[in-house]
Parts: structure tokens; sequence; C-alpha cells
């Protein structure tokens, strides 16, 4: 997949970026994070989630990540295709997103630069 491919749609305070559109949260989990940079944190958060769930066959990854108050809401997930395993595939999602390393790791890179 090539980084053109992917859709980044800016509207209300909120960025979305999506493989597919409409996009669509069959799948989706919820964490909160500091102000950084959206579209950084969305392109970073998107490539861990396709890497930990790259098997689900027709899974389309999208993330939206929302001002809420003086943080960052960030919903992952996207479309599936299909049947999935609903519950571990929630599970593995929320843990990838409150994992300390890639949360680190994550507000580290979209923190340099423009809090856009």
């Amino acid at each position: 997949m090539t980084r053109r491919n992917w859709h980044i749609l800016r509207e209300d305070g909120a960025l979305t970026l999506a493989r597919r559109l409409p996009a669509r949260f069959d799948l989706s989990v919820e964490a909160a994070f500091p102000r950084v940079g959206r579209l950084r944190l969305a392109r970073q958060i998107r490539q861990d989630m396709w890497r930990a769930l790259q098997h689900m066959r027709g899974f389309a990854p999208a993330v939206r990540v929302e001002d809420a108050g003086d943080g960052l809401r960030v919903c992952a997930g996207g479309q599936v295709d299909g049947v999935f395993p609903r519950a571990r595939a929630a599970e593995t999602l929320s843990a990838l997103l409150q994992d300390p390393a890639h949360r680190a790791r994550w507000i580290a890179h979209a923190g340099r630069g423009r809090h856009v």
C-alpha cells in the first residue's frame, strides 16, 4: 500500500485517516492521548494496528483523531468485510493502544513539529 492510497479527512476538529471511503468502523477501540500532531499520531497508530491485525481477511484500517478538551480522543479500527473474531480483535487493538512502549513512541513522533 502506498501513501497516496490513503484518504485524509479533516472536519470540525477531527482528522480521519482511512484506506476506504466512506470510513467505516466495524471494529473500533477508543483511547485518550495528549495534544500532539493528529496526522502523525494517526499514521503511527495505523501502521502498528495494521501489523497487529493484518491477518484479518478484508480488514481496511481507519483512525479518527478528534479534539477532546485538553487532549485528543483516538478511535482506531476500521472496516472488516466478512466474519471476524470481534472480541479477540478488539482485545488485540485495545492492548496495542494501551501499550506504554507504543504510546511513548507515537507521542514522541507526533509531538515533533506542528500540532495539526
